[in-house]
C-alpha cells in the first residue's frame, strides 16, 4: 500500500557530505511527519531529525548544525543534508513516514523504508 524509498547513502571521508532523499508512495491521503533515523553496529536505533507537514523541525544533539531536514510535501518527500560528516555518523540510516491516512482509511499508522547506509571513514 504504502512504499518508502531511501537513496543516497555511500561511503564518504570525514568531513565530506551527503544528502539522502526519501520518497513515500502509494495510496496516501495525508501524511503528518517524516524523519530519518539511524541504527549503528550494535546500538539502537535513534533519530537523526524529523520534520512535520507545517515544517516544524527537530534534531539530535549531536547532529545540530550539521545536517538539516528539509521536504517537499506535494510529492511526500524528505531529504537529509549531511555535512561536516563524522566516523560516528555511519550507520544505516532510516526514513520514516509518520502519520500516514490511506484512502479510504480511517486510521493512521507508520512507515519505514529499508535503510541505506552511510560510512565514513577517519
Amino acid at each position: 500500500q504504502v512504499q518508502v524509498v531511501e537513496s543516497g547513502g555511500g561511503v564518504v571521508q570525514a568531513g565530506g557530505s551527503l544528502r539522502l532523499s526519501c520518497a513515500a508512495s502509494g495510496f496516501i491521503l495525508t501524511l503528518n511527519a517524516m524523519g530519518w533515523y539511524r541504527q549503528a553496529s550494535g546500538k539502537q536505533r535513534e533519530l537523526v531529525a524529523r520534520i512535520t507537514s507545517g515544517d516544524s523541525t527537530n534534531y539530535a544533539d549531536s547532529v545540530k548544525g550539521r545536517f538539516t531536514i528539509s521536504r517537499d510535501n506535494g510529492k511526500n518527500t524528505v531529504y537529509l543534508q549531511m555535512n561536516s560528516l563524522e566516523p560516528e555518523d555511519t550507520a544505516v540510516y532510516y526514513c520514516n513516514a509518520g502519520g500516514v491516512r490511506l484512502w479510504g482509511s480511517a486510521g493512521t499508522r507508520d512507515y519505514w523504508g529499508k535503510g541505506t547506509l552511510v560510512t565514513v571513514s577517519s
